[in-house]
C-alpha cells in the first residue's frame, strides 16, 4: 500500500501557536528525554557581535558577522507547506559507492552555485517574527551554513509584501548578506487542494500559476547571484501515480498561456519542461531541481527508483541541475505517537543506524542512488527533520528522531549516493526545531565544520 504525503498550509494565527508553544517548551522545566547530545537549549537573538564560522571550511576558519534575529514567533509572512514521502524504500545490503561521473556532475553544481566541493548544509522554514528576512534561526547558529530555503506557498505568496514578489528578492538579499546561498521551495500546485490535477487543466487556476512563477524567476534573475529553486514537492509523484509513466495521460495548461512555452505540449512534461526554460531565460545563475517521490511508482509493492527518475527525466529533469530528494519530512516520534493531526501515516520511521534491521539508512541511501543514476543529476536532501534520538517517541516540539546524527556522522554515505548537500527543516508544526533539539543541530554543524564530508 502506498502512503501519500499530507499537506499543511496553515494560517498565520495557527503557524503563532505552533512556533510560541515551540517557544515554550524550549523554556520549560520539563526534561528531555534525550539520548544525546546534551546541553542548553540555544538562545536565538543575543549574539548580534558573534561571528560565524563556516561549516566545512578547509585549511583554517572562514567567518563572517552573523544576523541578530527578533524574538521566537509566528513565521514573518505567508503560510508554509510541506509534503513528505510514505513509501517505504526497497531493502538493500551495504552503503552506496559513488561513480566517478557523479562526482564530477556534483562538483559542477557546487561550483555552478559559489559553494566548495564538500557536502552542503542549510536549513530553513525557520523565519521569527517581526524582524524581516534576516531573523532566520539559520543565521544565529554560530557557524556559517551553505544553503538557506524558505517555502513560496499557495498562488497569493507574491502578495506576502507590499511590492509584488518582493519576499524572493528580501530573503536572497539576507542570505546574501550573511554568505549563504538562497533557496527556494516553490509550492503553488496545492494551493486549490493537494493532488488535484484537474486543477492545472483550469485556465483560471493556471494563469495564476504562471504569474506565481515568472516572479518567482525575475526576483531572482534581478536578484543577480547564484540561487537554488526547488519545484513543486510532491507533485510529480502525483502525477506519475495518477496517470501512469507516460506524462502525456496528465493534462496541463502551458503554451497556451506562457507564450515562450507555445511549442511545448499542454500536459505535466510540458509544464516541467516550461518551469525550466522560464529559469534559463529569466534566472540563468540558479541551480533547479524536481522531487523525487518514492509514491510515484512502486513494482512489486516497493518504491521503483528507476522509474520515478525515468519520469522525473521526462517532465523536464534531464535539463534541470539536481534532484531534491527527502528521508522524512516530520520527526519520527511525531508518527510513532500518533496523536498530532499531521503525523497519521503507517510505517516504520525510526530507522535502523546499525543498518542490519530494516528499515535502515542503507535501504534509504541505494534507493537514491537509484533515483541518480537513473536520472544523471546530483542530488539534494531537503527539510530532514531536527528530532534528536530517544527511547521514546516524544512530544510536540521535541519528538525524537535521528537522521541528524546518522547525516553527520556517515555524510560520506550520502556523498557516495550521488548527493551534494542536505537542508533541514520542518514540514509541520509542533516538530523539533533548532530551539527545541537542546543544541543538538548547532553542536553538529560546528564539528562537521572542521572536518567535512569532502567530494573525492
Amino acid at each position: 500500500m502506498t502512503n501519500e504525503p499530507t499537506s499543511f498550509r496553515p494560517s498565520a494565527a495557527v503557524l503563532a501557536l505552533a512556533v510560541l508553544a515551540a517557544s515554550a517548551v524550549a523554556c520549560g522545566s520539563e526534561p528531555y528525554a534525550a539520548e544525546e547530545p546534551s546541553g542548553s537549549t540555544p538562545s536565538f537573538g543575543t549574539t548580534s557581535e558573534t561571528t560565524a564560522t563556516e561549516v566545512g571550511a578547509n585549511g583554517g576558519s572562514s567567518s563572517a558577522p552573523s544576523a541578530s534575529p527578533g524574538a521566537p514567533g509566528v513565521s514573518e509572512t505567508g503560510p508554509a507547506a510541506s509534503s513528505g514521502e510514505g513509501e517505504a524504500a526497497p531493502e538493500v545490503e551495504g552503503a552506496p559507492t559513488a561513480s566517478a561521473e557523479s562526482l564530477s556532475a556534483a562538483r559542477a553544481l557546487l561550483a555552478k552555485l559559489g559553494l566548495p566541493a564538500r557536502f552542503a548544509i542549510g536549513l530553513g522554514n525557520d523565519a521569527y517574527s517581526g524582524g524581516g528576512a534576516s531573523s532566520v534561526a539559520a543565521y544565529a547558529l554560530g557557524t556559517k551554513l551553505d544553503l538557506h530555503y524558505m517555502y513560496l506557498s499557495g498562488l497569493d505568496w507574491t502578495t506576502w509584501t507590499a511590492a509584488k514578489g518582493a519576499y524572493v528578492t528580501s530573503h536572497a538579499e539576507a542570505a546574501r548578506a550573511n554568505g549563504v546561498v538562497p533557496m527556494f521551495t516553490l509550492y503553488q500546485a496545492a494551493a486549490w487542494g493537494e493532488a488535484k490535477l484537474g486543477n492545472f487543466d483550469q485556465t483560471a487556476f493556471m494563469k495564476r500559476y504562471w504569474d506565481g512563477a515568472r516572479t518567482m524567476f525575475e526576483k531572482l534573475g534581478a536578484f543577480g547571484d547564484p540561487a537554488v529553486v526547488h519545484l513543486e514537492p510532491d507533485l510529480w509523484g502525483y502525477a506519475q501515480k495518477q496517470g501512469g509513466d507516460d506524462p502525456a495521460s496528465v493534462p496541463m495548461k502551458v503554451g497556451s498561456i506562457v507564450a515562450e512555452c507555445s511549442d511545448l505540449p499542454e500536459n505535466v512534461a510540458g509544464m516541467g519542461k516550461c518551469l525550466v526554460r522560464l529559469s534559463r531565460a529569466l534566472s540563468p545563475k540558479v541551480a533547479i531541481g524536481f522531487s523525487a517521490s518514492t509514491f510515484g511508482a512502486t513494482t512489486n509493492g516497493k518504491s521503483d527508483a528507476t522509474r520515478v527518475g525515468n519520469y522525473i527525466d521526462a517532465i523536464g529533469g534531464a535539463d534541470a541541475d539536481l534532484v531534491v530528494i527527502e528521508t522524512l519530512d516530520r520527526d519520527a516520534g511525531c508518527f510513532e505517537a500518533a496523536k498530532d493531526a499531521n503525523c497519521k501515516r503507517a510505517g516504520s520511521f525510526y530507522w535502523d543506524e546499525t543498518n542490519t534491521a530494516h528499515p535502515t539508512f542503507h535501504d534509504h541511501l541505494g534507493w537514491a542512488k537509484a533515483v541518480r543514476e537513473a536520472t544523471g543529476k546530483p542530488l539534494l536532501w531537503w527539510q530532514m527533520p531536527l528530532g534528536v534520538p530517544g527511547s521514546s517517541s516524544g512530544w510536540a516540539g521535541r519528538y525524537r528522531d535521528n537522521r541528524v546524527r546518522y547525516l553527520f556522522a556517515h555524510a560520506d554515505e550520502f556523498v557516495a549516493a550521488g548527493g551534494i548537500g542536505a537542508v533541514f527543516g520542518t514540514g509541520a508544526p509542533n516538530q523539533t526545531t533548532p530551539l527545541t533539539d537542546n543544541g543538538q543541530f548547532k553542536a553538529a554543524i560546528a564539528t562537521y565544520a572542521a572536518t567535512p564530508a569532502l567530494l573525492p
